[in-house]
């Protein structure tokens, strides 16, 4: 029969620990660290006979073992060299990393009390909330369950769950959650007590069981290569290699019972087999080693990685509790998703999910790799709800943050690909400044993103546009680009496209600076850049310069001219932007009201990168609204342009993607990083 479960810590050990703790001290001398021997179970904790009937029931059962002060290296060299039993010599040993990612959020000391947390509930810091080593640290029991409290959750399963452990900062980890463990052994620093109490628990047919042992930390003080050291290790791996051989009992009489065992550490150590504060590579470096075969656990059998970009190619410590969780299926819902790691069954991996502030502090660039099968879509959610859904293979999400005002803002995303799930928890200091209007121009009529501008025909009886290829992006973005042709005009000779927007750029008091940014293209030959040029943009009469308001203008050898002016003088750039005709470049116009100062970028995909810039009189900035009736496309704000000036600048067709807004001055690394990410703003936001 199995023993009656228990709900409270206290009473939890009591038909174990005395027993247990006693028959460890008479054998190994009252304690588990620096190198104790562990001898096989003798008397009353002798393994029954094989033929002896399991108690429990069949099915999924999981046990998680956890050797403080064990390394990767250490336990691939002992392998290596078969100086551990032949179930270890067996397991699937990939090397892992914790201690979550340097600068980020999920950053937390790779030590004992953060890396037990993590390996408890598959979340990193902001989610488990332990920081330290000492015992006043609880794990967040609401934001962070732990696999017990998972399990408990699939009540058709009836599971049975224990946790044994020798190092006593860790029970109180879970102090915060009740009614979870339905044992809970606290050895108090005897390691033979752990292997006996988790022999004693898989015989008594418990499903899911974390112990762990603390011999190989005490005794790396003596340094990694002493025989102390190495005497803790054999120990340890014999003591294990018991576990392992009640396993092969139970499933010997049952076929049925299905044991998934991981074996892994709370954090790595230094070179002199210390624990230190430094987020180094050896310090970072965990294992997973398995029993079975885990198709997204990258990396097995090989040795311990020498950087850091190396080491975050491989599997997380937070990958071990979902995978426990699937075997036992009780693994969360996508929707419901709160998990850091994955689960290693599935057949895509997921690394590296981060989450990023873009630089205008609007939004929240998040990236991830894949790896494995690619072959679905790829689904993002925020705080449980779907907000995207990618083309497979899609590594990259930009979630727009509306917010009504400024202020810290938290979000949780969840990735899915393949089978896959991955969280992260990302905060904004969202700042309600940014990318105010933007235009895809993927699809007529064209849409601002944030429908807070139009962009149309300039009359209803003018050019309507049509689209054209935007080959200007790499092809997994590639769709289209508007073309506006001022050949097309009505019966009084207006055409081109107005942009017009509810709360102008050029003349709110509240923005100190703003930037015009879109891709253009001419025709094969340039051939409206002759006489008089052609107006690219202009929300002014362009008849002149010096009329009030700003325009871009193009002009013989398919220079581009960036101009303001205020009815009687100019700010204008010229001799410094030239276009490769019938090529996309990227033109920015970026104008500093406050510093009085307007600077023109072209990236062209020959001519490379120029930037200017002119000083703005406050005459100039008061005078940038123009006419105060938008922002014209292939023509002037009057629409007349062309018609007025008919003899010296010639009608033509320029092609336009991607046109946005924004009300602050984007800076030159920001524009470079829009030309050269072959992306649409859309799914790059600066």
């Amino acid at each position: 029969m199995r023993p009656t479960p228990s709900t409270h810590a206290a009473p939890l050990t009591r038909w174990l620990l005395p027993l247990a703790i006693s028959a460890a001290l008479a054998a190994c001398g009252g304690g588990g660290g620096g190198g104790v021997a562990f001898p096989p179970i003798s008397g009353t904790s002798t393994p029954p006979p094989s033929s002896t009937p399991n108690e429990g029931k069949s099915g999924p059962k999981a046990l998680i073992v956890e050797i403080d002060g064990l390394t990767h290296a250490v336990l691939r060299d002992a392998i290596a060299q078969k100086k551990v039993p032949a179930a270890l010599q067996s397991l699937q040993l990939a090397p892992a990393w914790t201690g979550g990612t340097d600068g980020a959020l999920s950053e937390q000391p790779a030590t004992d009390g953060p890396g037990w947390a993590t390996l408890l509930t598959g979340t990193w810091v902001p989610r488990h909330a332990v920081r330290a080593d000492t015992a006043d640290q609880r794990i967040d029991a609401k934001l962070a369950p732990s696999v017990f409290a998972f399990a408990k959750q699939k009540k058709d399963a009836g599971y049975l769950t224990a946790s044994v452990t020798a190092n006593t900062l860790y029970p109180n980890l879970l102090l915060a959650e009740t009614g979870t463990l339905d044992t809970a052994v606290d050895c108090a620093g005897a390691d033979a007590c752990v292997t006996a109490n988790t022999t004693r628990l898989i015989g008594a047919g418990y499903d899911l069981l974390v112990a762990q042992y603390s011999a190989p930390a005490a005794a790396a003080a003596n340094g990694l290569r002493s025989e102390t050291y190495q005497r803790a290790v054999s120990d340890t791996a014999t003591a294990v290699g018991q576990l392992l051989a009640r396993i092969a009992q139970r499933t010997a009489n049952d076929a049925k019972e299905d044991w998934l065992v991981i074996l892994t550490t709370g954090h790595g150590l230094d070179a002199f087999g210390g624990v230190t504060s430094l987020k180094d590579v050896d310090n970072k470096t965990v294992f997973i080693a398995s029993n079975k075969t885990l198709p997204a656990l990258p990396a097995v059998g090989a040795a311990s990685p020498a950087d850091d970009t190396a080491l975050r190619q491989s599997a997380a410590a937070t990958d071990i509790a979902p995978t426990v969780l699937r075997h036992l299926g009780a693994l969360p819902a996508t929707a419901a998703y709160n998990l850091n790691g994955q689960a290693l069954q599935a057949t895509t991996a997921m690394q590296q999910l981060a989450a990023r502030t873009s630089a205008d502090r609007s939004s929240i660039e998040l990236s991830w790799t894949l790896a494995g099968d690619l072959g679905g879509p790829v689904q993002v959610l925020r705080d449980g709800k779907p907000i995207a859904t990618l083309p497979a293979g899609a590594t990259r999400y930009t979630d727009p943050v509306k917010a009504a005002a400024d202020g810290l803002y938290a979000f949780q995303y969840t990735v899915a690909a393949g089978g896959a799930n991955v969280s992260i928890s990302a905060q904004i200091a969202y700042v309600k400044v940014g990318l105010v209007n933007l235009f895809p121009l993927d699809a007529l009529p064209a849409l601002d993103v944030n429908a807070t501008a139009t962009l149309a025909p300039i009359t209803a009886d003018a050019d309507g546009g049509s689209l054209v290829a935007d080959d200007n992006f790499l092809p997994p973005y590639r769709a289209q680009a508007l073309r506006v042709d001022s050949r097309v005009k009505n019966a009084v000779g207006m055409a081109g496209y107005l942009l017009q927007q509810t709360h102008d750029v050029t003349t709110a008091p509240k923005v100190a600076a703003f930037t015009l940014g879109f891709w253009l293209r001419t025709d094969a030959t340039c051939s409206q850049g002759v006489g008089n040029g052609a107006s690219v943009i202009a929300n002014k009469n362009y008849d002149s310069g010096n009329n009030a308001g700003l325009a871009l203008g193009l002009f013989s050898n398919c220079e581009l001219r960036f101009n303001t002016g205020t009815g009687s003088g100019r700010g204008e750039i010229k001799g410094k932007h030239f276009l490769s005709a019938g090529r996309w470049a990227y033109v920015a116009m970026v104008v500093d009201k406050a510093g009085k100062n307007m600077r023109g970028y072209v990236f062209d995909p020959v001519k490379g990168t120029q930037t200017s810039s002119v000083a703005l009189s406050n005459a100039l900035v008061a005078a940038l609204g123009g006419l105060g009736k938008g922002i014209a496309l292939n023509e002037d704000a009057t629409g007349l342009y062309y018609q007025r000036a008919s003899a010296l600048s010639p009608r033509g067709a320029l092609d336009f993607n991607d046109f946005a807004i924004w009300n602050r001055a984007l800076t030159a690394e920001e524009l470079t990083a829009i030309y050269t990410s072959g992306q649409p703003l859309s799914a790059l936001a600066p």
